[in-house]
């Protein structure tokens, strides 16, 4: 799988920027999370699932393999040309691309919970993860957040974190 950087930003509250530097596909313009979360950014909550449970083609391995994602081209006639491409619907997952993005938002939802109980910002679980059974991944993934959280939460607006894929 070709390497990728993935650069946060953060903004202010909780709203961050993101950027892509991959070695296959065309440059990606940056573009803006969602927010949110003053802790965990989606997105950094998506490229930490999907590095520690070994997702293939979650959000980020369809990036590093070249897939533009959410993301456009930074080039105006590669842009041009992807929006082509997603108006002919020639753009197909796979049935394991879709296994996998499910996958990565299924561990996602339960982490972050799961997270949040134990660092004390929330009291309990929401009833669809006590509902089902805690995969032994969430306790790896949850490690994981703890590696970045409090990092993130305490960067300055306009400081940024660097992960690679």
């Amino acid at each position: 799988m070709p390497g990728m950087r993935v650069v946060f930003t953060k903004g202010p509250g909780t709203s961050y920027d993101i950027a892509v530097h991959r070695e296959t596909g065309a440059a990606l313009a940056p573009r803006n999370g969602p927010g949110g979360h003053p802790y965990l950014p989606h997105d950094l909550v998506h490229l930490l699932v999907e590095v520690e449970a070994g997702i293939k083609l979650g959000v980020y391995g369809r990036l590093a393999a070249g897939d533009n994602g959410l993301f456009w081209p930074a080039d105006p006639a590669e842009r041009a040309k992807a929006a082509r491409r997603r108006k002919s619907k020639r753009v197909k997952s796979s049935s394991q691309a879709k296994a996998d993005m499910a996958r990565s938002e299924e561990l996602a939802g339960i982490a972050v919970p799961v997270w949040e109980v134990r660092h004390g910002h929330a009291r309990e679980l929401p009833a669809y993860v006590l509902a089902g059974e805690i995969p032994p991944v969430v306790d790896r993934i949850v490690s994981r957040f703890d590696d970045y959280a409090d990092r993130w939460h305490t960067l300055p607006v306009g400081g940024s974190l660097t992960l690679t894929w």
